[in-house]
């Protein structure tokens, strides 16, 4: 495969995103900046680097500068090595993200969970567990959605069974919504 043939297989899904899930995501995410509550990213493996990279995005990429008093609360649930390896090797794998959950979150705030292919046991009993408790869940899937698909509040999927242009869209849509948010909190603030 040529590169040119390979940006245009990940830039040809990631059209069939529907544009109205991405806006959403970013009206979510507003509405927790504005309510003062915090966001949670998940995922394994690349899904993983990109819950990192975009939960830092979010908390410092949505600055104007770093004088700014009101920020947006976004912190990556793997990222902290030794809660999540203490967590599954005491009580098991599936449980690593659902108990930092149950440590940090408060109803009102939002889970984002990753997972191209929605079926992550871990991803799955930490939505669940954040429906119950009043948080807002929004997955980002991949293939089919898996059981994820229909167990978010919102969900943007992209379907291709290709787990490393589905982790590449996703990246794109996290650069496009971290820099939207950044915009439109830059617009709230400019209203007041």
């Amino acid at each position: 495969m040529k590169l040119s043939d390979y940006i245009e297989h990940v830039t040809g899904h990631a059209r069939s995103v529907s544009p109205e899930d991405v806006e959403e995501v970013i009206v979510a995410l507003l509405r927790v900046y504005d309510s003062g509550g915090t966001v949670f990213v998940i995922g394994n493996g690349g899904s993983a680097a990109n819950a990192s990279h975009f939960a830092q995005d979010l908390a410092k990429g949505t600055l104007r500068d770093p004088t700014q008093v009101r920020r947006l609360r976004a912190l990556s649930l793997t990222d902290n090595s030794s809660f999540m390896t203490a967590l599954a090797n005491d009580e098991g794998y599936e449980h690593i993200f659902v108990q930092q959950l149950k440590t940090f979150a408060r109803p009102g705030d939002l889970l984002i969970a990753i997972s191209g292919s929605g079926n992550s046991a871990n991803v799955l009993r930490a939505v669940e567990w954040a429906r119950n408790s009043k948080l807002t869940t929004i997955a980002f899937t991949g293939f089919d959605g898996g059981q994820l698909h229909s167990l978010a509040d919102i969900n943007v999927h992209a379907e291709l069974p290709d787990m490393c242009a589905t982790e590449a869209i996703h990246a794109i849509l996290f650069h496009f919504v971290a820099e939207e948010v950044k915009r439109r909190m830059a617009e709230k603030e400019r209203g007041r």
